[in-house]
C-alpha cells in the first residue's frame, strides 16, 4: 500500500518541479538578458565608436553599420555623431547600400551643411549614384552601362561637379574630375547608340539629329568620332552630298583608321547578341577592334 502512494504523487510531484525549474530558469536568463541589453546600451561613447571602427577595419560593414546606428541613437549629438554618420554612410557603400549610401549622406548634409568634409561627402554621394541600379544587371549581362537608365548616373555626375567646382582644392577633386569625364562618355555613348539605332532602321533624319545632340552636348567626348560618321551615313543616304562629304572630311582629318571610311561601320550586332537586351549597338569606341561580344 506504501509503494502504491509513493507511485501516485511521483509524477505529479515531478512535473510541479520541472515547471518550477523552466520559470525560476526562464526569469533568471530574461534578467540575465536585459542586463546584458542594457549594459550594451549604457556603454560610452568611446567604446561604442572602437567596436564600430574594428568591425570597419575587418571588413565586416554590415556589423559596422549597426554599431554606428547603435551609436547614433544614443548619443544623438556631437563629434562622434559626426564621424559615426559618416562612416555609417561608407560602411553601407562599401556593402553595396546604395540608396542607403544616398540616405545617409543626404542626412549629414542637412544636419551638418558647413562640416569640413562635406566635399567627402559630395564625392562618395556622387560615387554611390553612379553605381545604383547597375550590380544585378552586370553581374548577369555584362551590361554595358550606357543602356541603363541615365538618371541616377546624372545625379552622380552633379554630385562629383559640386565637388570639382565648389571645393576645386580638396583631395577629392582631381578624381572627381576623372570620373566627370568617363560619365560623359557613358552618356554620349547612350546617345550614339540611339543614333545607330536608328540607322539601322533607315531613320537617317533621327541618326543625324542625334548625333548633333551628341557633339554639341559632348564635345570632345570618345564618342565624337562615331557621331561624325554617323552624320556622314545619314547625309549620303539622305542624297545631301554636300553635308556628306564635309562629314567625311571632317572625319578623315581627325580619325583616318575610322572603319566607317573603309565602309565597315557600323558593324550591326549578330543575331544571338541581339537577344541581350543591355548589349547595345557596336561601335569603335564601345568595343575593343576585332573582339567579339
Amino acid at each position: 500500500m506504501t509503494q502504491r502512494v509513493s507511485n501516485r504523487f511521483t509524477a505529479p510531484t515531478r512535473l510541479f518541479a520541472l515547471m518550477l525549474v523552466i520559470a525560476v530558469t526562464g526569469t533568471g536568463c530574461g534578467k540575465l538578458f536585459k542586463r546584458d541589453k542594457d549594459a550594451e546600451e549604457n556603454q560610452p561613447v568611446e567604446v561604442i565608436y572602437e567596436k564600430a571602427h574594428k568591425s570597419m577595419m575587418n571588413g565586416n560593414w554590415d556589423r559596422a553599420e549597426i554599431n554606428f546606428r547603435q551609436l547614433i541613437a544614443q548619443y544623438p549629438y556631437g563629434p562622434y555623431t559626426e564621424q559615426a554618420l559618416m562612416e555609417t554612410a561608407y560602411a553601407q557603400f562599401k556593402a553595396g547600400k546604395l540608396d542607403d549610401t544616398v540616405s545617409t549622406i543626404d542626412r549629414f548634409i542637412r544636419t551638418y551643411p558647413t562640416h569640413r568634409n562635406i566635399p567627402y561627402m559630395y564625392y562618395l554621394r556622387g560615387l554611390a549614384n553612379s553605381g545604383r541600379d547597375t550590380v544585378f544587371l552586370q553581374r548577369v549581362w555584362r551590361l554595358d552601362p550606357s543602356r541603363r537608365d541615365l538618371a541616377t548616373p546624372m545625379q552622380g555626375y552633379n554630385d562629383l561637379s559640386i565637388v570639382a567646382e565648389r571645393y576645386p582644392n580638396s583631395r577629392y577633386a582631381a578624381d572627381a574630375r576623372q570620373r566627370m569625364v568617363a560619365l560623359r562618355n557613358q552618356f554620349a555613348q547612350h546617345d550614339l547608340d540611339t543614333a545607330v539605332y536608328y540607322l539601322r532602321r533607315g531613320a537617317w533624319v533621327s541618326a543625324a539629329t542625334r548625333a548633333r545632340y551628341l557633339l554639341e552636348t559632348y564635345p570632345q567626348s570618345a564618342h565624337q568620332n562615331d557621331a561624325v560618321a554617323v552624320l556622314a551615313e545619314a547625309y549620303t543616304h539622305l542624297g545631301n552630298d554636300t553635308l556628306a562629304a564635309d562629314a567625311r572630311r571632317v572625319l578623315e582629318l581627325n580619325d583616318p583608321q575610322h572603319p566607317w571610311l573603309a565602309g565597315k561601320w557600323p558593324d550591326y550586332p549578330w543575331q544571338v547578341r541581339k537577344l541581350n537586351p543591355f548589349a547595345g549597338e557596336r561601335s569603335i569606341n564601345t568595343t575593343d577592334r576585332g573582339r567579339d561580344d
